[in-house]
């Protein structure tokens, strides 16, 4: 297939966990044969972001990562929608999108023999729904929702007439056990502080366990505010800033244990959708230890891919138990990666894209060109 996609950037994950997906998909679309093209909007503040803080070094590294990786930046203003569908077979719009970038897509698709899905990988469409129903979606072809509450919300709003659940999933490519040294620590968490979505539970799960059980630990994250790093040095917890996604596996092999801290309206509002973090950290074998999320949708077992702390105190006793009994911290790790290997590879996330793409009526041999070829 030749697919198009447009989102906010492949390039920079500067508080952007949109792109470690892309990525992952990317490459393993190319690998079996398709052409695909990734267009982001020229100037996309997490780039500029990114080079304003860090230099366009980063960019360069990137490609050690991910070979080849590549990006077309547009404007809305110039863009030739003409030009660059004119041989598409797929097209993906990202709900990051301007609304007005999502309609014009969707009015060129009329007279198009392509077919057009939303993405939509956040939690608006439950906390700001107002500004997602104005995403004008008459002419796409339907909605991959990265979980299926936020699919069965498209259909029951008639945002869309069909929609598909597409979890996000772990990049195996770059997240995967890496060799274990002597650890530096004992706890690191990889995450951004946020819009204060979990500043009470990044206290009671992370900083609070971490100060009272006096264990080194480290965080990598973007946007914390003064008193957030205020709080992580009165807990004797070292900030790393921004960390590369795509160096979080290296860092993961070097401590003992990690955490994961769902944002509320994911606990609230949207049980059943993890986000990306804990997929990564169970395909890097490092034992998970989770504050409460529902896994509705039965995409772990938890308490045996990871445990789970209902409590700041039960965080407590779970991470002593990790740092303590490594037979049951190496089970866990055991357990988490295996049932990533397993289900939630960004491969098994373009194997069920592709039977999307049948679904919609993609010629077999255009979906599976690589099996075509060998066929």
């Amino acid at each position: 297939m030749n697919i198009i996609l447009f989102y906010h950037s492949i390039l920079s994950d500067w508080n952007h966990g949109n792109a470690h997906f892309l990525r992952g998909v990317v490459r393993e679309l190319q690998e079996r044969g398709h052409q695909v093209q990734v267009y982001e909007p020229q100037n996309g503040w997490s780039l500029q972001n990114l080079i304003e803080g860090y230099g366009e070094q980063k960019l360069e590294e990137l490609q050690e990562y991910y070979p080849g990786i590549s990006t077309n930046f547009y404007t809305l203003d110039t863009l030739n929608l003409d030009e660059v569908l004119h041989e598409a077979d797929l097209v993906l719009v990202h709900e990051w999108s301007e609304h007005e970038l999502v309609k014009r897509v969707g009015e060129h698709r009329v007279k198009s023999n392509y077919k057009l899905l939303f993405h939509d990988t956040h939690h608006r469409a439950v906390t700001e729904r107002e500004s997602m129903a104005k995403y004008d979606l008459t002419h796409y072809d339907g909605v991959l929702a990265f979980g299926q509450v936020i699919r069965d919300l498209y259909l029951q709003q008639g945002w869309t007439s069909r929609a598909w659940t597409w979890h996000e999933a772990a990049d195996t490519s770059v997240f995967y056990p890496h060799e274990k040294t002597e650890p530096e620590g004992d706890l690191v968490w990889v995450g951004n502080w946020g819009d204060e979505e979990r500043t009470a539970e990044l206290h009671e799960f992370l900083i609070n366990p971490v100060k009272e059980l006096g264990l080194k630990a480290k965080i990598y994250g973007v946007r914390y505010p003064e008193h957030a790093q205020k709080a992580l040095a009165d807990a004797g917890i070292t900030y790393g800033g921004w960390l590369p996604n795509y160096k979080a596996a290296e860092e993961f092999a070097k401590y003992k244990v990690t955490v994961h801290v769902p944002r509320r309206p994911y606990v609230e509002a949207l049980p059943g959708i993890p986000t990306i973090r804990p997929f990564e950290a169970m395909a890097c074998g490092i034992p998970l230890i989770s504050s409460p999320w529902s896994d509705a949708e039965n995409l772990f077992t938890p308490g045996t891919d990871f445990l789970v702390a209902r409590t700041g105190e039960e965080m407590k006793q779970h991470l002593q138990t990790i740092l303590h009994q490594p037979e049951k911290a190496a089970e866990l790790a055991s357990h988490g990666l295996q049932t990533i290997q397993q289900r939630h590879t960004c491969a098994h996330r373009v194997n069920e894209l592709e039977q999307v793409c049948l679904e919609l009526g993609i010629a077999p041999a255009k979906v599976s060109p690589t099996q075509t070829a060998t066929a």
